[in-house]
C-alpha cells in the first residue's frame, strides 16, 4: 500500500492535535523553591598543633590537611558536614607587613563584583598577641568569610572559606552562620609559637 502525501499530512495533523489536547490537560502546579536541609553537628573543638608556628582549635568534625606543592604551613581545613574548606596561608613577617595586609585586603575586596556588602569584625587579644579581622562577604560571592590574624611583628595568617557549591546566598546562609562560629573560634584560640 502506497501512502500519498495527503494521507501523511492527515495522519500527522491528527497526531499533532491529539498531543496538544493531551498536553493541555490537568492543572498546572508550580513547584515551590526549596533549599537543602543541613543537619549540622554541635560545635565541639580539638586542638590542632604541629610543626607550624601557630596552633588553634578546629571542629572535631573537621580535618586538617597540608596543601601539596605549596609553602610550608599552608593548610586546608576540610569541614565535611558543610562540604567546605578553609584555605590557610601562613607567612612570616620580614619587613613586609604592609604588603601582606594589602594583599589580603585586595583578595577580600576583589569579591565586590558579586558582593552585596562586606563587613569587618576586629579581634584583639593582647595576652596571646593575636590581632585580626574577620571579613563577611555578603551576597553570591565565591568566598563568604575571610580573615587575617597577626602579631604585627613575626606571624601573619590568612584564611578564606569556600564551599563546594555554586554561590547562592539563600541556600548557603545556614552554613555560613555555622562556619562563622568555627572561624571566630579559630581566631579566639590562635596562639603563636
Amino acid at each position: 500500500m502506497k501512502i500519498n502525501k495527503k494521507m501523511l499530512n492527515k495522519i500527522f495533523s491528527i497526531v499533532l492535535i491529539a498531543v496538544i489536547f493531551y498536553g493541555c490537560g490537568g492543572d498546572v502546579i508550580p513547584k515551590p523553591k526549596g533549599y537543602i536541609r543541613f543537619d549540622l553537628p554541635e560545635h565541639t573543638y580539638q586542638l590542632f598543633e604541629d610543626d607550624c608556628p601557630y596552633s588553634f582549635e578546629i571542629g572535631t568534625y573537621s580535618e586538617m590537611i597540608s596543601r601539596e606543592r605549596s609553602e610550608h604551613c599552608w593548610k586546608n581545613i576540610h569541614v565535611k558536614p558543610c562540604k567546605a574548606t578553609i584555605h590557610l596561608s601562613y607567612k612570616p613577617i620580614d619587613n613586609n607587613f604592609g604588603v601582606l595586609v594589602e594583599d589580603a585586603h585586595e583578595l577580600v575586596y576583589g569579591h565586590t563584583v558579586k558582593a552585596d556588602a562586606i563587613t569587618e569584625q576586629v579581634f584583639m587579644n593582647p595576652e596571646r598577641r593575636v590581632y585580626g579581622i574577620l571579613y563577611e562577604i555578603k551576597g553570591d560571592a565565591a568566598s563568604n568569610l575571610q580573615f587575617i590574624a597577626t602579631d604585627s611583628a613575626n606571624h601573619f595568617l590568612r584564611g578564606a572559606l569556600y564551599f563546594n557549591a555554586s554561590p547562592n546566598k539563600d541556600s548557603l546562609a545556614p552554613l555560613v552562620r555555622f562556619m562563622r562560629k568555627d572561624i571566630e573560634h579559630i581566631i579566639e584560640t590562635l596562639s603563636w609559637k
